[in-house]
């Protein structure tokens, strides 16, 4: 006699989620390469660029923390704008600590409108202490033509925080000579943006590379059809619009941003030697290679000593240095031999072996890359 096991309906509601969702899994995952990038992420379209804006301006309403009489822009500037505003002072008999000269610094996107607002930075360039509560006065702000496309005015956001004590103790958090005033600036002139030609667009790679050029002529050639895309060297890409979105240069772009690239990574590693700072990308590759790792340490070492004459021999007692200098070679293993890693971690870890901090890891791994062994290009920042 046969027995039929019953399985619980939990466990059955169970494993048809789990079919659900792998099939669910299987769709997304063969929708797409698993490391696509959108092509609006790898490219630019030439002709609607940002363009940077700068201007001089006065922030008020500083608690004594402004610039003072070694810094006299900030006076000279603040008697202007009053005589403007109808007041007459004289200058000599100014003594302010509650104002400070700075330059405000703001982007304008491209396809920007007059009255629009952007976020503007505003830093000292005097001696002031501190810009926190300060409020940023009119300041127009001019292209590098010298025309006046947006006025910035507003109060002041400042991330960090300084204090002091009269006996010369202080605390400092951040900068406090920087701030930001959101949606400070308004646009009072536009920028003509032209992106589009006969049909045609421009896409400048943020990256340029040969390889991922043609792969995304590829992918814009099988989204749009065979010769929609011709790619005049490693930085720019030429796409012709079809037809039925020749007049429509916005539509274009929205679609063409929206095409997946599977780009290719070259592999590098980045060294800030000021910092002690190493990063490697996921392609960078080891050959077997023997190394041989060491250094010298010298310390140096003051202690003082009291230098006391003999009884009736004269002279005074004084405080004299004795400086000791010791000399250390860390002695490494004669000769280590690495074998071939296939990835980024198997490097880490063959490299994390010898103990060494990161300046002198910088070092070994440009060693590394002229001997041939790093199969990647070194970037020292």
């Amino acid at each position: 006699m046969k027995r039929t096991a019953q399985i619980p309906s939990s466990a059955r509601y169970l494993r048809h989620t789990l079919v659900a969702f792998g099939v669910f899994m299987g769709t997304l995952l063969s929708a797409a390469p698993a490391s696509a990038d959108k092509i609006r992420d790898l490219c630019d379209v030439v002709g609607a660029r940002d363009n940077q804006l700068v201007g001089y301006g006065v922030v008020i309403g500083l608690n004594g923390t402004g610039d003072d009489v070694s810094a006299p822009f900030a006076a000279q500037s603040l008697v202007s704008l009053l005589r403007r505003l109808g007041v007459q002072v004289d200058a000599r008999q100014l003594r302010l600590r509650n104002v400070a000269a700075v330059l405000v610094i703001s982007t304008i996107p491209p396809f920007s409108r007059t009255g629009s607002k952007l976020d503007v930075t505003v830093s000292s360039i005097g001696n002031a202490k501190s810009l926190r509560g300060g409020v940023l006065v009119q300041t127009p702000l001019r292209g590098a033509d010298r025309r006046t496309y947006a006025v910035a005015q507003g109060p002041l956001l400042v991330g960090g925080f300084s204090a002091g004590g009269a006996s010369g103790s202080s605390v400092q958090e951040n900068t406090t000579t920087t701030g930001r005033v959101p949606s400070g600036a308004l646009i009072e002139r536009e920028i003509k943006t032209t992106f589009s030609t006969e049909g045609k667009v421009q896409l400048a790679l943020r990256a340029p590379d040969f390889a991922n050029a043609q792969r995304i002529v590829e992918a814009v050639d099988k989204a749009f059809g065979k010769g929609s895309a011709k790619a005049l060297d490693g930085g720019t890409v030429v796409v012709k619009a079809p037809a039925s979105l020749k007049n429509k240069p916005v539509e274009l772009l929205a679609k063409v941003g929206d095409v997946d690239v599977d780009p290719s990574v070259n592999a590098r590693v980045v060294i800030n030697e000021r910092t002690g700072t190493i990063v490697a990308g996921g392609d960078v590759r080891l050959s077997p290679v023997a190394i041989a790792q060491g250094g010298i340490t010298i310390t140096i070492k003051e202690t003082p000593v009291v230098s006391q004459p003999e009884a009736l021999a004269g002279g005074e007692t004084t405080v004299v240095n004795r400086t000791d200098v010791e000399a250390t070679e860390k002695v490494p293993p004669a000769l280590s031999y690495i074998g071939g890693a296939a990835s980024l971690a198997d490097v880490a870890q063959a490299l994390s072996a010898f103990g060494v901090p990161p300046r002198e890891l910088a070092s070994l791994m440009q060693a590394l890359r002229s001997a041939g062994a790093l199969r990647a290009e070194i970037i020292v920042q």
